[in-house]
């Protein structure tokens, strides 16, 4: 895969900052973080943008700051500010329907009743874009139960213990993408869809 551009979803601003629907964030935040280099405001991609490594092994990081529901009009300036196709793509982005402390690799597939997701298809007029889908898990096993809280619970933040199986994932997928970068999407969804973080094994 000739990944060009990794896209972390999420809200902007301090109200969403460590929430469960920002974990996509997170996760680009750990990478910048750990190569000791920082994001930036680029106001034409309605974004935050880092670079990280050198040469052909350089790669970009996004963090829109539309909003959730708006993502694909960050994402979508950015595939065109740097003449990347969709392919050339990986969106990081939180799911519910998904255990805390699992991951899943897609190479391309629907929105999945993910706003950020939906709006990503809209404006890139495929759904042809990898995705690594990070579990936040579900507030409740009743349905109705899950639909009443699905908002408190994707706007909350992780708990105490919950933040403990959260650093392990975020290691792994930090881990996964440059294993995607070395063996390709295919290779590397046989390790990262098979993870499961210690404390949520046990």
């Amino acid at each position: 895969m000739d990944l060009q551009l990794l896209v972390g979803l999420g809200n902007p601003g301090p109200r969403y900052s460590g929430t469960r629907h920002n974990v996509g964030f997170l996760a680009l935040e750990r990478m910048v973080a750990d190569s000791g280099q920082s994001f930036r405001a680029h106001n034409k991609l309605w974004g935050l943008l880092a670079e990280i490594g050198l040469g052909p092994q350089r790669l970009r990081l996004l963090m829109p700051q539309t909003f959730m529901n708006e993502s694909g009009r960050s994402v979508r300036a950015a595939v065109d500010w740097f003449g990347l196709r969709p392919d050339q793509l990986l969106i990081l982005v939180d799911d519910m329907d998904i255990p805390l402390g699992r991951l899943r690799l897609r190479s391309s597939g629907s929105a999945g009743g993910h706003n950020g997701l939906r709006s990503l298809i809209q404006h890139l007029g495929t759904q042809e874009f990898a995705r690594l889908r990070i579990g936040i898990g579900a507030p409740a096993g009743d349905p109705g139960e899950r639909k009443s809280r699905a908002v408190g619970h994707v706007l909350g933040p992780f708990t105490a213990s919950e933040q403990r199986i959260l650093a392990q994932v975020l290691e792994e997928v930090a881990s996964g993408i440059a294993l995607i970068r070395q063996v390709g999407l295919e290779r590397a969804a046989t390790r990262l869809n098979s993870f499961r973080a210690l404390s949520e094994a046990s």
